[in-house]
């Protein structure tokens, strides 16, 4: 904080004072701006608004003042109130003048012009004295335009001078940045403020234009005959009016080929035709309703070369002999458009009335469009490769995802455990072949068959299963048309072929009898009967059997009467081998006593399918016994001789 001296004491240490409850210390304004010009002033007070006494008059010039000044007796002067200032921002507000003008470019790196005439805009705003130069923007024109210079004070020369107003004029060159340009015009606003300023104009000149712009707009010379067909005429005659055919493109021959209808539509006004596509809710096709566009087609073209690429090329006049007009569509007539072959069936109302004016026609009958039917392929069924069942097979034919085939159920729940069973004989030239014995069953739940081979000893053949439970098919038979075995096929003495092995039925169960005789409506009289006859000498042996056996302890001619009996009866039964059965009971008797136990008698001839359940067998085994457990094995060999 500065100190400053008492009025009357020297600025000498000592002699100030600091003012502790002074706190503005700013200096006075001595710069001003009046009636547009800059000037200074001499302070009125010191720093921090305190009285200064260095400017103020003295005593004895105040006094003068008071004596000899008039204005302290007479009062001030009354003086003439000063005009009203504008500044210039204000007085020249948004006051533009416009000059008209252009500028010579050259054009070193083209053969077709030289140099450029460019036309701009030379603007100069009076608020500020500054200068714009724009050009205007010319489409597809390749130039950069638009403003060339922004808005700013252009200097004049190398001196730091500006242009002004005064220094632009109608008919002289001007240079900016190097760049000189020829004011060849203003506008009448420019005129008048120039005029009024004392400016005398030059007389405006023409603007010049761009010579290679000038080439660019005027027509093409072209060396064409005129035709005596007015087109004018015929657009105005015919604007708007369109005739509509409707039509139908057979396209059935081609694979997944269909009739599709289409709309043609024929424009008079230029003779142009278009073909639009009808469309269907969910038809599957790409919703693209124009199938040919609008344009003239050719109907008969001028003889050319083969060679002559027509297929790439545009259709002029000069290739087409002959165009389609509207005298080529008729309803109820093909019509080739492009290759495709549509035949219109029908007509709107307009344009039969204009075919009835213009040409005589009057015959419009509809040509009612009958659907081709689809031509049925006939399902080829592939042959039988054996795996799996064929129903099962024939599924993957008929569906890509298949279906298990139906079974009947009431008739596999009411021959449930129902089981046909047979004996039957390898038909084959094999010599071992021919002594094979196998055991058919037939189930009635599911017409399937199943042959199991009875294992024997030393025969050198495994045994077991031979085929497991499938349906077989009868020779001849097809795959579309498939017959299988059924019960009324399996007879004693007839062949059957399974997967090519042919068996020969030799013998039947009981069982297979009562079936028959049960459902004798399901059968044939003549496979009943057969049946009947094969087991009819069997039941006279049982018959008899039942009522001649003789008790234990019966003499040796009883018992030999007895072995002739089993003896007739095991000729049913040629597949028995004696010398098997009497080397096995002779092996199983080790200490040779002539007796054996009698589960391991039964055992043996139950090994070699001896068939201990008959009843004279069941006899003879129960006379050859000796108590409970030993059975004398030596008599019972006499039913089988060597």
């Amino acid at each position: 904080m500065s100190s400053e001296p008492k009025p009357g004491l020297p600025f000498l240490p000592g002699c100030s004072f600091r003012d502790p409850m002074k706190t503005s210390f700013h200096r006075s304004q001595t710069l001003g701006y009046k009636n547009g010009f800059a000037f200074s002033r001499l302070p009125t007070v010191g720093i921090g608004g305190e009285r200064l006494y260095v400017n103020q008059p003295s005593q004895a010039e105040l006094d003068e003042l008071s004596n000899t000044g008039p204005t302290l007796t007479y009062g001030q002067a009354k003086k003439a109130p000063p005009s009203g200032f504008i500044p210039a921002h204000v007085a020249f507000d948004k006051k533009v003048l416009k000059f008209d003008a252009y500028f010579q470019e050259d054009v070193p790196l083209s053969t077709e012009e030289h140099y450029r005439i460019r036309q701009v805009g030379i603007y100069y705003y009076l608020e500020d004295d500054t200068i714009s130069v724009t050009e205007p923007v010319v489409k597809n024109s390749g130039i950069r335009q638009g403003k060339l210079i922004r808005r700013h004070r252009v200097p004049k020369n190398d001196h730091g001078d500006h242009y002004h107003w005064k220094d632009l004029n109608r008919g002289i060159n001007i240079t900016m940045y190097g760049r000189t340009y020829r004011i060849v015009d203003c506008d009448p606003f420019t005129q008048v403020f120039l005029e009024s300023r004392g400016i005398e104009l030059n007389p405006p000149e023409k603007m010049v234009f761009d010579p290679y712009i000038e080439l660019r707009q005027m027509p093409m010379r072209m060396y064409i005959t005129p035709s005596d067909f007015d087109q004018l005429k015929q657009f105005l005659t015919y604007d708007k009016q369109v005739l509509r055919f409707y039509a139908m493109w057979d396209d059935t021959n081609s694979m997944f080929g269909e009739n599709r209808p289409y709309i043609i539509h024929y424009y008079l006004a230029d003779d142009t035709v278009e073909v639009r596509e009808v469309h269907k809710p969910n038809d599957g096709r790409d919703p693209f309703p124009v199938f040919i566009k609008r344009q003239r087609l050719p109907k008969t073209f001028v003889d050319k070369k083969k060679t002559f690429p027509s297929c790439v090329l545009e259709i002029s006049d000069q290739e087409v002999l002959e165009w389609y007009t509207a005298k080529d569509f008729a309803v109820g007539k093909p019509t080739t458009l492009l290759g495709r072959t549509f035949f219109i069936y029908d007509c709107d109302e307009f344009t039969r009335n204009f075919y009835r004016d213009k040409f005589g026609i009057t015959d419009f009958q509809p040509v009612e469009i009958k659907k081709k039917p689809p031509e049925e392929i006939p399902q080829v069924i592939p042959p039988y490769n054996g795996y799996g069942f064929l129903e099962d097979s024939l599924q993957n034919c008929y569906s890509l995802f298949p279906k298990r085939p139906r079974k009947d159920v009431i008739k596999m729940l009411e021959n449930d455990h129902k089981v046909l069973r047979y004996q039957v004989a390898l038909e084959s030239p094999n010599p071992v072949d021919t002594k094979r014995r196998f055991i058919l069953s037939y189930f009635l739940s599911n017409d399937m068959i199943s042959i199991y081979e009875p294992p024997v000893r030393n025969s050198g053949i495994i045994g077991g299963k031979y085929l497991g439970k499938t349906r077989v098919a009868k020779p001849g038979s097809t795959t579309e048309n498939a017959e299988y075995y059924g019960p009324s096929d399996l007879t004693i003495g007839s062949t059957i072929e399974v997967f090519g092995h042919r068996f020969i039925i030799t013998d039947a169960d009981e069982y297979v009898l009562n079936y028959m005789e049960s459902n004798a409506e399901s059968f044939p009289a003549t496979t009943l009967q057969s049946m009947r006859d094969h087991f009819h000498p069997r039941q006279v042996v049982e018959e008899t059997a039942k009522s001649d056996v003789p008790a234990p302890g019966t003499s040796k001619q009883e018992l030999d009467e007895l072995i002739a009996r089993v003896q007739e009866e095991l000729k049913l039964h040629n597949y028995l081998n004696y010398s098997n059965i009497r080397e096995a009971l002779l092996r199983s008797d080790k200490d040779e006593s002539g007796f054996l136990n009698r589960a391991k008698f039964l055992s043996v001839c139950d090994s070699l399918n001896v068939p201990t359940s008959a009843v004279l067998v069941n006899k003879l085994i129960d006379l050859c016994s000796c108590g409970d457990d030993k059975i004398n094995y030596r008599d019972f060999l006499r039913a089988f001789p060597s």
